[in-house]
């Protein structure tokens, strides 16, 4: 029997997901929640939106027993940190997305609910934590470790042996040298390179990178 699961979020980042599972045919989606009321009933490629994050425990009892997080982030990942532990709580498991065009080292140790979509790539011996998106076309190289719920946006590029904190966002198209160190909750702007190390909670942006200025 395939595994039931509910996606949380019903934007974009949902249809991008709902692509992925239903490209490897590997779960029954079951339906998706959004505390949008006006959505409830309608449809994203055909899988319902069926109520709000109130149904979790609902659901577990009707034999749904995983969850993918369908919210994606774009510089604030404390909101799908919340709904991660959310669903933890009401007793479902995260079920982690690979979609077939993403190349992932059998060396590599991928966290539970990481989501590895359209060609990215993760080389041996990183480690991606849990809750993270690797989004399309995203390098990790080898030796790279990526903190929980970290996002990795459209094309970012790790080099080798980088540390990424608990929570931050590497942005589309940026790079991140050998060796760098990102700090929990911060922030890389796309399209920055980053030669030095990133101190937690802050944002960083340009070539080089450099904080930005609080105005």
């Amino acid at each position: 029997m395939p595994k039931k699961c509910v996606i949380l979020g019903a934007g974009g980042h949902a249809r991008v997901l709902i692509d992925c599972l239903q490209t490897a045919a590997i779960v029954e989606l079951v339906g998706i929640l959004d505390p949008n009321p006006d959505l409830i009933g309608k449809e994203i490629f055909g899988i319902p939106i069926i109520g709000n994050d109130d149904m979790l425990a609902e659901l577990q009892g009707k034999g749904v027993d995983w969850f993918v997080i369908g919210l994606g982030g774009t510089g604030n990942n404390r909101p799908r940190i919340h709904l991660f532990d959310l669903a933890c709580r009401n007793g479902l498991k995260p079920l982690t997305v690979h979609h077939p065009s993403a190349i992932v080292s059998s060396k590599a140790e991928i966290g539970d609910g990481a989501q590895l979509l359209p060609g990215c790539i993760v080389n041996a011996n990183a480690r991606i934590g849990r809750n993270c998106i690797l989004n399309s076309g995203s390098i990790v190289e080898h030796d790279c470790i990526i903190g929980d719920h970290v996002h990795i946006a459209t094309g970012a590029k790790l080099a080798s042996t980088v540390r990424v904190g608990e929570g931050a966002h590497i942005g589309a198209g940026a790079t991140i040298r050998q060796c760098i160190e990102i700090g929990e909750f911060a922030v890389v702007g796309a399209g920055s390179v980053v030669v030095r190390n990133v101190q937690p909670n802050i944002i960083v942006i340009g070539v080089p990178a450099k904080p930005l200025k609080q105005e």
